[in-house]
């Protein structure tokens, strides 16, 4: 957001105010030009001959976001037949989906061969049963690197003790599981973890990926996951994204003209894609002073915005409603029957009850992480698209709430 005339405005001059006036709150608003710009970002900053970026929409899962990133040219990363039918209904072919799940039984993995999408193995008994049926369809493997990285211990998904992938020292059994089932690999693949700051987290998974790629003639592509980091505290730092698609590019090259002939170079970026593209705007109900505390009570809790209780993230927040007003400092929280607090002893320009706040990056696991606990509804979607607002998803109803309850006679 910038802010004109003393009032905060999204990037296409579209006051918020006006949004949350016109579709109540809370409200969660997307920002397509954003998404458009980090996408661009991303895809010139790897100078390879072939080049796939594959969005990971458990970020975020709506139909019409998966629609503009169609229009984009991504591909697709999915972890569940669910997310694989949502994007086959946004007109992604299944050729262009990958589908990575963890742990799933075979019959799920069995409904996405029969959709037609790209299969990622991350268990050898998962492997071995998938060869024995299906060992016409090539597969890609998801190898564990054994590399702790990324923000938070809940989103380092590549470390010794994670769940995710086949250890990189099991890969000799792997080969011997292929060579019994005549199973082929098209991708190796690999992912560290979320919210990667150091390129040399990066290029150490990269060279182990790539060592390990050279034994299997058969590869198409090799597929390095993401997790870079984006900004979310004022002056935060973020993965120099220009600077690690040089270093990656040059040994991918190099690789490339060892192993013979030319692969795809393929990342699955989330958060970097849309998490600066989302707001969530939510309505303050009660300013509330305690002995030694004042609270910003709001309309919302961590059944909408989960990021800050479970992972200890940050957003900033923005007074929309009084942006000039006097700096003072407020815990917010929200109305959920538990201790549901989004920032403590946050600076704020001064609040008052109406007010409208906003969390910053707000793209990214938010939305897609939401649910009805305390059986409170979900919030509405808006997509900023070509200068207009466009509702993408509508506010539930106690109706949908209930949709799915069987009342018996008692």
């Amino acid at each position: 957001m910038t802010i004109e005339h003393g009032r905060m405005q999204l990037s296409n001059g579209i006051d918020p105010l006006e949004l949350v006036q016109k579709y109540g709150a809370p409200l969660y608003v997307y920002d397509a030009a954003v998404i458009e710009r980090q996408y661009k970002r991303l895809h010139s900053a790897f100078k390879v001959k072939s080049l796939r970026l594959n969005f990971a929409c458990k970020a975020l899962t709506n139909v019409s976001v998966l629609r503009l990133m169609k229009k984009l040219g991504s591909g697709l990363d999915t972890v569940s037949v669910q997310e694989v039918q949502m994007g086959l209904m946004a007109g992604f072919a299944p050729q262009e989906i990958m589908f990575t799940p963890s742990g799933v039984s075979m019959a799920e993995m069995e409904a996405a061969v029969n959709l037609g999408v790209r299969i990622n193995v991350d268990n050898l008994p998962m492997l071995e049963q998938f060869g024995l049926k299906f060992p016409h369809i090539p597969v890609c493997i998801r190898v564990n690197p054994h590399i702790m990285a990324g923000g938070n211990l809940q989103t380092s998904v590549g470390h010794v003790d994670s769940k995710f992938g086949i250890s990189v020292h099991q890969l000799p059994l792997v080969k011997r599981i292929m060579d019994n089932t005549g199973l082929k690999m098209e991708g190796i693949h690999m992912h560290t973890g979320s919210d990667i700051l150091q390129s040399e987290a990066f290029m150490a998974g990269t060279e182990l990926l790539l060592n390990a790629a050279k034994d299997y003639p058969d590869l198409s592509f090799v597929n390095l996951g993401s997790g870079f980091k984006v900004p979310y505290k004022p002056n935060d730092v973020e993965t120099d994204i220009e600077e690690l698609g040089e270093k990656i590019s040059t040994r991918f090259k190099a690789f490339c003209k060892a192993y013979g002939r030319e692969l795809t170079l393929v990342f699955e970026p989330g958060k970097f894609l849309v998490s600066e593209a989302g707001s969530f705007l939510v309505r303050v109900n009660a300013v509330k002073q305690t002995t030694s505390t004042v609270f910003a009570c709001v309309d919302s809790g961590f059944n909408h915005l989960i990021r800050p209780m479970f992972y200890g993230s940050y957003h900033k927040i923005s007074n929309l409603s009084n942006p000039q007003g006097k700096m003072q400092h407020y815990n917010i929280v929200g109305y959920i029957c538990e201790t549901d607090t989004f920032a403590t002893n946050r600076a704020l320009s001064e609040v008052h009850e109406g007010d409208i706040l906003c969390f910053h990056n707000a793209g990214a696991y938010c939305f897609s992480m939401a649910n009805n606990y305390n059986s409170r509804l979900l919030p509405a979607e808006v997509l900023i698209y070509q200068g207009k607002d466009h509702l993408i998803r509508e506010r539930q109803t106690l109706d949908d709430l209930l949709r799915n309850q069987v009342q018996i006679e008692i």
